[in-house]
């Protein structure tokens, strides 16, 4: 079991907690959203619960919920810029399919 962040990723969440001034990672998970069914949601941890699974990253721990865990694991998160746009990416194996604006995703 893994998650694994690109060096572009890593840097991203880095710089975001140095700006923040507190917290020991990034929590990533899933929760059911939009049309497929399923969306990935990041926060801040400053308090990690004790069922808790902790991967490390290029120096970033990425915190997971047991649950989320079934769903995320092998995915590589990417930060990307693609025009006017950026933001967090996810390659998950897991994936069967996403809905057409991206917002979510089916297992």
């Amino acid at each position: 079991m893994a998650i694994t962040l690109t060096d572009a990723a890593a840097n991203r969440v880095t710089t975001f907690l140095e700006n923040r001034g507190k917290g020991i990672g990034l929590r990533l998970g899933v929760k059911t959203s939009g049309c497929s069914g399923m969306a990935y949601v990041m926060e801040f941890v400053d308090d990690m619960d004790d069922t808790d699974v902790v991967f490390e990253d290029h120096g970033v721990k990425i915190i997971v919920d047991p649950k989320s865990l079934v769903y995320l694991d092998g995915t590589e998160m990417d930060y990307v810029k693609e025009g006017l746009n950026e933001g967090f990416k996810f390659i998950n194996p897991n994936e069967k399919g996403a809905c057409g604006c991206g917002e979510s995703f089916t297992v």
